[in-house]
């Protein structure tokens, strides 16, 4: 079994745990929610936004003198109707990798932004694309010490930070701010709602999970919807992948083994250990039901509609034409590296907390700083204006709330939770928009008349 270690990074507690647990690598929390929807005839859409950066502290708990890093943020003003008018701002909370990719595959709150007059935000998150300290990646991901403030609890600082910037510097301080997020994105979205109430009137959580922790859900829960997801479009493809983990461990320990499975998968160099190969194929599995949309996307790779179908064409060779499905559906790609980082989430390593760093784990530390073994009752006593939106084929949704807590902690579920609008998107989709736009409108109508009650005083 892998021993994984932990980084002080509170979204880590969960992870490293799964990871000892199972000894498994664990694949990115991108999701359901940032699907660009669209048919090969339509043309990807344009989004219209300004790049700003404002100087972060590395460290917003402590008073030592520390650099700052320049923490960049996408913005729009397009739609927004100003602050005259109280114009709401609709913030994205930035996942674990480049805010622009986010931004371009984010279709739903660009969609709405219009109807609400919003001014539309994407802050990066600390140490992904553009917003590293210590002047480079390099640097920033180089030690223990210098990735000690990669955590959540900073995030959703930096965050807060950025929003007093713009009501300094655009007037917003009367205007609503709601908050988006997917995945790890929509984690920091509810927490953020519950630990700075102040700061947001309501958030979207998309494929958050948030009980996904230590003795809260169990740890097979996430694969064995990943299974699901491929039992569900074929059970011979299900047996295939079930029967291809001993096949290649057989493979491996012969004389040649990790020669032919270097050539059957057209790796780019020779493979050491047959343990690379299974976190490599397991981690492509883990996409492919995150993604598996009913229309060809472009969020994570360039994929099919319905990409798990492609996946049922000796069994190593069916299993590598499936992982391609993934890696490499355009064809473009001569070889494979084990090790390539397609989505530029270098830091992810460390808030995934790998051993190589040497951090001792706190596995119980993140439900202590944000609840969780009893998040329904923090939730219900403590918790307002927040829809918990799920699809149940996503693996994610294993760790989410499925279930209203109250009047405004609210589960959306849906058999697919698809976010970009489409021609072809079926009714009870539709529905389910619509469901989530009227509760902010509610909730933003709330605030309105609560300042104009407060004004008239």
């Amino acid at each position: 079994m892998q021993e994984v270690m932990l980084a002080y990074s509170s979204i880590t507690m969960w992870l490293a745990d799964r990871a000892q647990t199972k000894g498994n690598h664990w694949p990115k929390f991108l999701g359901k929610f940032a699907a660009t929807a669209r048919t090969h005839s339509e043309p990807p859409p344009q989004f219209h936004y300004e790049t700003r950066c404002i100087q972060q502290s590395l460290d917003h708990f402590s008073f030592s003198e520390l650099p700052t890093f320049p923490q960049r943020y996408l913005i729009s003003t397009e739609h927004w109707v100003g602050p005259r008018r109280l114009g709401p701002v609709f913030f994205y909370s930035g996942n674990e990798d480049d805010i622009e990719w986010f931004a371009q595959n984010t279709g739903v709150v660009w969609e709405i932004a219009p109807r609400f007059g919003a001014m539309v935000v994407f802050p990066e998150h600390q140490y992904y694309g553009e917003s590293v300290p210590y002047g480079s990646a390099e640097e920033a991901y180089k030690n223990v010490t210098t990735l000690s403030y990669l955590t959540s609890e900073q995030a959703l600082v930096d965050f807060s930070v950025v929003i007093a910037d713009l009501k300094h510097n655009f007037s917003t301080k009367d205007c609503p701010v709601f908050l988006f997020g997917g995945s790890y994105g929509g984690m920091l979205a509810a927490w953020m709602r519950l630990k700075y109430p102040h700061v947001a009137v309501g958030a979207l959580a998309s494929s958050a999970p948030i009980l996904q922790f230590e003795d809260i859900v169990p740890p097979e829960t996430f694969y064995d919807l990943v299974s699901n997801a491929f039992k569900r479009e074929s059970f011979i493809c299900f047996n295939y992948i079930k029967q291809s983990w001993n096949e290649m461990a057989s493979a491996g320990q012969t004389n040649n083994g990790l020669e032919l499975l270097t050539k059957t998968f057209n790796l780019c160099q020779k493979l050491n250990r047959t343990k690379d190969l299974y976190d490599w194929v397991e981690a492509a599995y883990s996409y492919l039901a995150m993604v598996n949309y009913p229309y060809p996307a472009e969020f994570m790779m360039t994929l099919p509609e319905h990409p798990i179908r492609e996946v049922r064409t000796s069994i190593l060779e069916r299993i590598y034409e499936g992982v391609n499905v993934y890696y490499n559906y355009t064809g473009e790609a001569k070889c494979f590296e084990l090790d390539d980082d397609p989505h530029g989430m270098s830091g992810w390593d460390w808030q995934e907390c790998l051993k190589k760093f040497g951090v001792k784990p706190r596995p119980k530390w993140i439900t202590t700083e944000f609840g969780g073994h009893d998040i329904h009752a923090t939730l219900k006593k403590f918790g307002s204006n927040i829809i918990f939106s799920n699809g149940l084929l996503d693996p994610w949704s294993g760790g989410s709330i499925l279930q209203n807590i109250s009047e405004s902690v609210v589960s959306l579920v849906t058999e697919e939770d698809l976010r970009s609008s489409t021609k072809n998107d079926p009714d009870w989709l539709v529905e389910q928009r619509e469901t989530e736009i009227k509760l902010i409108e509610g909730w933003i109508s709330d605030y309105h008349q609560k300042n104009k009650a407060m004004f008239d005083m």
